[in-house]
């Protein structure tokens, strides 16, 4: 069992206690303590990481400040719109809605009352985003948001501490009391609260719950991080709490091979292609990148190559990831087509065939729209794999609170889910993932759930 009866008194006693210190669990810390509350951050690592900072850290949000002052004209519900467009409708309205009407109020507050230098990325579209509205930090890295997210945590007072992992909760029918510790040396450690928010992302890193619920992505590289276990469900299924869409996930099929390096999708919407190891394209990449972690692991060998030239590769520098896979040596290049699969290994006829069918202004056999920007020499290219960044199923949350919702219907008096512990807006599978949806859940549902704990 990892869910247990509360013991006659407990080590530490908290009013917030929030189990895992992502970008989630920072943001819940953040808002709960500008609620007044005596907040308790625990984190399984020795630096609070999670996979924020694995992403290329941007986060959607509409009608914010800094798109205003970009000359951007967004809103809530066109942004809610968006989201569900990118479903198929399959996600509930109302947890859409209050993502959507809440982004704007996060970025501002980390903008405006922590100091966090977001700004808007302003020279490329996203897939499904009718208007542009990620938000990032300057390095566009997620490793730096985090960084950011627990400086401010810091400097507000706020505990936080490390290597310690929650393994079991305590609780009294649906009233949750604490949580045991465990530290690197086996010891354990209680922490009684007054109220928990599971910041604990998803089960991508247990390998059995993707077989079982993920199939078809079973095999492909784990992008995300090694403690996603799927506690928040395990815990969940035993308490009653209802749990949906567990079949969804976000992928991407941009991640450099061997490298193990994140290629910003930038590289692919401004012109770019994907071509397997015969020089054919396979599919329309305009429909995301979630989507291609499964197009790209049907082909040969489970890669293929990311073609585009100098003029993308000059926007897909302000991603860190992408200067770094530079200096590794990931991208390749040639002046000519003949010179690019030279290198690559690429047959060279065919590649040049590929290349010359893309359409100026125009629709290809795949269903994808491109524009005047023909690829141009010298061209660029790198081997690319399928990867699994995280789950987007979870557990059912109030919109209004990210309270757990019971099967019976009834919320959970003081348990909260946010980020990847919840379920998500991303549909039922894979290809509803709108970008961003993993941040936007984090941020928007931690904001909520931390200000409710007040």
């Amino acid at each position: 069992m990892t869910v247990l009866a509360p013991p006659d008194s407990f080590d530490i006693d908290v009013e917030t206690l929030i189990v895992g210190g992502g970008a989630a669990g920072m943001v819940a810390a953040l808002a709960a303590h500008e609620a007044g509350q005596h907040v308790l951050v625990v984190e399984a690592d020795a630096v609070p990481q999670g996979s924020t900072a694995l992403s290329a850290g941007l986060i959607p949000a509409a009608g914010t400040t800094l798109q205003r002052d970009a000359g951007i004209e967004d809103t809530a519900a066109i942004f809610a719109a968006d989201i569900q467009a990118k479903a198929k409708g399959e996600n509930d309205q109302a947890l859409v809605d209050a993502m959507a009407s809440t982004s704007a109020r996060v970025i501002d507050w980390l903008t405006q009352t922590h100091g966090l230098p977001f700004s808007v990325v302003t020279d490329f579209d996203y897939p499904g985003h009718s208007r542009r509205r990620m938000h990032g930090l300057p390095s566009r890295a997620g490793r730096d948001l985090i960084d950011a997210l627990r400086g401010a945590v810091e400097a507000a007072g706020i505990d936080v501490i490390c290597e310690r992992r929650a393994d079991a909760l305590y609780a009294e029918g649906m009233h949750i009391a604490g949580a045991r510790l465990v530290r690197p040396d086996g010891a354990e450690e209680t922490v009684g609260c007054r109220r928990m928010i599971l910041a604990c992302n998803g089960y991508g890193g247990n390998r059995e719950m993707v077989a079982e619920h993920m199939p078809a992505i079973r095999d492909a590289l784990w992008f995300g991080h090694d403690g996603n276990k799927g506690d928040a469900v395990t815990w969940g299924a035993e308490l009653g709490a209802e749990a949906r869409h567990l079949g969804a996930y976000q992928g991407h099929g941009n991640v450099a091979h061997p490298h193990g390096i994140l290629i910003s999708w930038a590289v692919i919407m401004e012109g770019g292609v994907q071509v397997n190891q015969s020089g054919n394209r396979f599919w329309n990449e305009s429909q995301g990148y979630s989507e291609a972690a499964r197009a790209v692991m049907a082909q040969p060998g489970g890669t293929a190559w990311a073609i585009f030239d100098e003029r993308i590769a000059a926007i897909a520098r302000q991603f860190e990831d992408f200067k770094e896979a530079e200096r590794q040596g990931a991208i390749r290049w040639g002046d000519t087509v003949e010179a690019l699969a030279s290198d690559t290994g690429l047959p060279a006829d065919a590649l040049a065939s590929t290349l010359a069918d893309i359409p100026d202004n125009g629709t290809d056999a795949f269903g994808r729209r491109f524009g005047a920007n023909r690829l141009a020499p010298p061209y660029a290219a790198v081997k690319v794999t399928g990867a699994l960044f995280h789950t987007q199923g979870g557990l059912v949350v109030d919109p209004a609170t990210a309270r757990v919702c019971h099967r019976d219907g009834t919320l959970f008096p003081n348990l909260s889910a946010v980020g990847g512990a919840a379920c998500g807006v991303s549909g039922s599978g894979d290809a509803g993932y709108l970008s961003g949806n993993g941040l936007l859940a984090a941020v928007t549902l931690g904001y909520l759930a931390g200000r409710d704990a007040g």
